[in-house]
């Protein structure tokens, strides 16, 4: 497993490096708090009644990282994250999901979104149909949804093996 560097934005830095820099701080802070876990420890469900489970909250991330940058906002010809029967993103774990399977395949959309994002103004619109945002709207709003899922995780993984921080 590659060791998970995060570094917290500068305070001081322009607008793009204050988002993305941010961004970027959650994402890795995501990878850590799933890093270190079992299969078994990342698809339970720790905190009864809730069916949240770490593993399907990356999973969930992934989703949303590419749904709102790669098919959103670029308008790339991209497989949906989602399917028919689950077409809200939900957080289901499937059979063969691995802990480094998800792990993977989230870096993997997080790179592709740092590409997009770095080749465009925060001014520039979405191109999907239908879609009227700004990148700097995509963006705030990846930060709070990310953010509000790294608090779920927290609670799952002190819940799973008592660790607490970062």
């Amino acid at each position: 497993m590659p060791e998970i560097a995060r570094t917290r934005p500068a305070e001081d830095a322009d607008e793009r490096g204050t988002v993305t820099g941010l961004l970027d701080f959650l994402r890795a802070t995501v990878e850590l708090k799933l890093s270190g876990l079992t299969e078994e420890q990342a698809f339970a469900r720790p905190v009864h009644p809730s069916a949240l489970t770490p593993g399907g909250i990356i999973k969930h991330l992934t989703g949303v990282e590419r749904f709102w940058f790669a098919i959103d906002f670029a308008g790339l010809d991209v497989e949906w994250p989602w399917s028919d029967e689950n077409p809200h993103g939900c957080f289901p774990i499937e059979p063969g999901d691995t802990v480094d399977g998800l792990l993977t395949a989230y870096r993997a959309e997080c790179a592709r979104s740092r590409e997009i994002t770095a080749a465009a103004s925060l001014d520039d619109q979405a191109r999907s149909e239908g879609m009227e945002c700004t990148l700097r709207y995509a963006v705030v709003h990846l930060i709070e949804e990310t953010a509000r899922h790294v608090g779920h995780l927290d609670l799952l993984r002190e819940s799973t093996d008592g660790l607490v921080g970062e």
